[in-house]
């Protein structure tokens, strides 16, 4: 089994995060690690932000709840969404993965948010709108290597976890969504063949979000948001388990806790 795919091929149990895929009450059970602090980007577009849930926290809030426990957490990115505290995010609705890019990972980016902030875990939700826009559906994949690329190079310490996209209501973009959910697959079975830190973390099935679980065609509900949080969580177990989490790098006025 490739590394991609190994982080939700066991049951959650078995990698210290509560089998109940909702009740956020529950808590990873060990440090990260060995508690190494935790600079998290969430980086995406909409569903990042956390459009559609009730707080506009999305996901965010509730991986924070479970990391905090035994980890100091720190969210980091150039934008604010929700009522949480610690509610910096790298998120542009709309946005499709070029557009992803070049605001927040691309060398000329304004402020470049990953140079900046420099996080070891970035956490990527992209692709949502190339599926619904169907931008150049065939070509995502590669759209998405490049930027994680360019992730590792300004930030080398840096433990992606990749999302798969979540389903979509509307036949013709979920149609798009499966396309793209292939060459994401692909891209992260392709970069953890080469030694890359890089750890698949499958929206798309039945640990994500379902139909159920969307306030609309496109974003997850609060339940479907907790969800998301879990396979988010499941996936930094994997990372942590493989020994891929480093301290981040030092940068001046950034704490490790960004409860304050």
């Amino acid at each position: 089994m490739n590394v991609a795919s190994a982080a939700l091929a066991a049951p959650l149990a078995n990698q210290g995060v509560a089998v109940n895929h909702v009740d956020i009450s529950a808590r990873a059970l060990a440090p990260l690690g060995n508690g190494v602090p935790l600079r998290i980007m969430p980086l995406g577009a909409s569903i990042t932000y956390g459009q559609a849930s009730s707080t506009g926290n999305g996901y965010r809030l509730d991986l924070r709840a479970q990391m905090i426990t035994h980890n100091p957490t720190n969210m980091v990115g150039s934008r604010q969404a929700g009522q949480m505290r610690d509610n910096d995010v790298e998120a542009w609705p709309g946005a499709r993965i070029d557009e992803i890019h070049a605001r927040s990972v691309a060398p000329s980016a304004d402020n470049n948010p990953v140079a900046r902030w420099r996080p070891n875990v970035v956490l990527i939700n992209a692709g949502t709108n190339d599926a619904t826009q169907r931008h150049d559906i065939y070509a995502a994949g590669a759209r998405m290597e490049a930027m994680v690329r360019d992730i590792w190079a300004l930030s080398p310490r840096a433990v992606v976890v990749l999302s798969t996209l979540v389903l979509n209501k509307r036949p013709r973009a979920e149609r798009s969504v499966v396309v793209i959910n292939r060459q994401l697959r692909d891209v992260a079975a392709r970069l953890a063949a080469e030694g890359r830190k890089i750890v698949l973390a499958e929206m798309h099935g039945d640990r994500g979000p379902d139909g159920d679980d969307l306030a609309d065609d496109t974003h997850p509900n609060d339940v479907g948001y907790r969800k998301m949080a879990n396979v988010w969580a499941a996936g930094l177990v994997e990372a942590s388990g493989r020994g891929w989490l480093q301290p981040p790098e030092k940068v001046a006025g950034v704490p490790d806790d960004g409860a304050a």
